[in-house]
């Protein structure tokens, strides 16, 4: 049962929206998905509320900032939203857990500077050695100097950079009646889902 952890100890740099189209491609799949929110906003589970009981199945489980335990039997697929600022024990548990790690990163120098301790602190973490960790640029517009330094910094991490999503209100409204990019007809996400295959492959290694 393979669990993608989805951290930044960043705040507000897309790990819910990260998170909910990973699950909801997971469920276009024919998967068990269960996604998970240790985040104190719930913004994950606020979404699965919105979902329509027309698209695939998405389960959710007890799971809080203070105890992240395993999802129960019957589960293929997991995805985990993290709060930001994960650090300690809980950061420690979460890694134990991790199948994959999927990092977002916007182009900010904050987010650079503290997704850089992040990188390190997850390069001294004894359980890491097992975990798959992959990058993806969030909200990015390839015409922008910051979108340059962006490119320039995650080359620089020596880990694999699974993809670029660009900034769309497709996300946006998506979001709001609780579908992914999955769920809808591939017309009118054609963009967005060719930016998604990277990440997808790496999902299915």
């Amino acid at each position: 049962m393979p669990m993608v952890v989805i951290a930044n100890p960043k705040g507000g740099v897309g790990k819910s929206t990260l998170a909910t189209q990973v699950a909801g491609y997971f469920a276009s799949q024919g998967h068990a998905v269960m996604l998970g929110d240790a985040d104190r906003q719930q913004s994950s589970r606020l979404w699965l509320g919105l979902r329509p009981e027309a698209a695939r199945p998405i389960a959710t489980w007890e799971v809080n900032a203070d105890l992240i335990v395993r999802p129960p039997r019957g589960t293929t697929h997991v995805v985990l939203d993290t709060p930001g600022g994960l650090h300690g024990w809980r950061f420690n548990d979460v890694i134990k857990m991790a199948d994959k790690i999927i990092v977002p990163l916007q182009a900010s120098v904050f987010d650079m500077f503290a997704t850089r301790a992040f990188l390190d602190q997850l390069a001294e973490n004894r359980h890491a050695g097992k975990v798959q960790v992959g990058i993806v640029g969030m909200r990015v517009d390839a015409r922008t100097i910051s979108s340059d330094k962006l490119r320039e910094f995650v080359e620089s991490l020596d880990l694999p950079v699974l993809g670029y999503l660009r900034d769309t209100q497709n996300y946006v409204h998506l979001a709001a009646r609780g579908l992914t990019v999955f769920d809808i007809s591939p017309g009118r996400v054609a963009k967005d889902l060719e930016q998604w295959r990277g990440i997808c492959d790496w999902l299915d290694q």
